[in-house]
């Protein structure tokens, strides 16, 4: 049986399922690198703010205003990055949604099959619990 994402069908179907996947792969590896980055900048916001709080009684108000420019500089680059991350997760979602619904339409019973199937194994799982 065939899925969405499956590359042994022929013709036209297995275009877009490799090409499906293939965009898949490349985006969940971009997004897996993304939010590394976000992470240790994240991680560098931390040390920074708690360097800061450390030194803060030392510092002058220009040196402290300074130090929050800076400090909010970092932060709106981390927050326009985590927004990126969300649009880009938005667009992986809508592109399974068109390759779901192409699927579907192009291989009808064989969704219905899909579903039931998986249907009955959730409600096995579920009645043993």
């Amino acid at each position: 049986m065939d899925t969405p994402f499956s590359s042994t069908t022929s013709g036209n179907g297995s275009d877009k399922a490799a090409a499906a996947k293939e965009a898949f792969s490349d985006a969940r590896a971009a997004t897996r690198r993304t939010a590394a980055s976000l992470r240790t900048e994240l991680s560098g916001l931390k040390d920074d703010l708690d360097s800061l709080v450390d030194r803060a009684s030392g510092l002058s108000d220009d040196d402290l205003r300074q130090a929050h420019a800076q400090l909010m500089a970092k932060f709106s680059s981390m927050r326009y990055a985590a927004k990126g991350m969300a649009s880009e997760a938005g667009r992986q979602l809508n592109r399974g949604v068109e390759t779901t619904t192409e699927y579907v339409k192009d291989k009808p019973m064989q969704s219905v099959a899909v579903a039931v199937g998986t249907g009955l194994l959730l409600g096995l799982l579920f009645k043993r619990r």
